[in-house]
């Protein structure tokens, strides 16, 4: 009981050090340089520039519709957090709001403004919310459009959001703001999946034995053993598995071109490798 409790005060943490963090990104440096990125920020900040109302206010005006419709149509599955975030977010990048930019540059506004603004929710997922937004209006849309994937619709909402931003300010603010868009999805990506320094290689080869023996002896890493069969051929064929660190995929390569050059081998990134020499459960 108290561990859980104490996950629940863990997360909320987490979830307001990312909605703050999110809040910094927009007015520390993209809307002062009029660089929209896609979803509900971005669209508040456009409706800023026209009526001048306040961009915290305009994302919780958007955003507890969505909520309260998607709630309606979905079901219940949108909890506590992701509506402590969507309110937590509004209030901040409003109180936020009279804070000096770091930069008129926009090139620089894009750049760190993305990677903060992926670091901030990047950190709001993490601890099981999000900032409502366009993904929930893309899934309510998914509901009755069966055709296009919420990830498609998320990506057609977004990329109308950055071509209003091409109207309202100019086509190269359009350009910044994707830029800024990318940069904070690859990073956000990074924080849920963690950066790749694990590969898993994959060695079809009739020396499977010796290659084996190898890659345990020179690279002190363990291997598998799979059984396969040719598509084509329908022949028996053994497959090596192995995870190594990126730092050994050179070495190993020269281990099974040692050994036999005509092997197949295919090499892949491992995002988690939980288990005995890696991480723990």
């Amino acid at each position: 009981m108290k561990e859980n409790i104490r996950q629940k005060i863990f997360d909320f943490i987490g979830i307001s050090l990312g909605t703050l963090l999110t809040a910094l990104a927009l007015n520390l440096f993209l809307q002062p340089n009029q660089i929209a990125p896609g979803g509900v920020s971005g669209l508040a900040i456009e409706i800023n520039y026209l009526t001048g109302l306040p961009t915290g206010t305009l994302t919780i005006i958007i955003n507890v519709p969505l909520f309260l419709i998607a709630i309606k149509v979905l079901g219940a599955r949108f909890g506590v957090k992701t509506f402590y975030a969507t309110i937590l977010l509004g209030v901040l990048i409003d109180l936020t709001s009279g804070i000096r930019p770091l930069t008129n540059d926009s090139i620089l506004a894009a750049v760190y403004g993305g990677l903060i603004m992926g670091l901030g929710l990047g950190l709001v997922i993490k601890y099981h919310a999000t900032t409502g937004g366009t993904d929930l209006a893309a899934m309510v849309l998914h509901k009755y459009i069966k055709t296009l994937t919420v990830g498609r619709l998320l990506l057609i909402i977004d990329f109308v959001i950055i071509a209003i931003a091409g109207i309202i300010f100019n086509p190269e603010k359009a350009m910044y703001a994707l830029a800024a868009e990318f940069l904070a999805i690859k990073l956000i990506d990074i924080i849920q999946e963690g950066i790749t320094t694990n590969r898993v290689a994959l060695i079809i080869s009739k020396r499977h034995k010796e290659i084996i023996s190898k890659i345990m002896k020179e690279l002190d890493r363990g291997a598998t053993l799979l059984e396969g069969t040719g598509a084509f051929s329908g022949h028996h064929r053994d497959v090596v598995m192995c995870v190594v660190d990126k730092s050994q995929v050179a070495k190993l390569r020269d281990i099974v071109r040692e050994l036999d050059d005509r092997a197949f081998v295919v090499i892949l990134d491992a995002y988690d490798v939980i288990g005995e020499g890696f991480n723990k459960i």
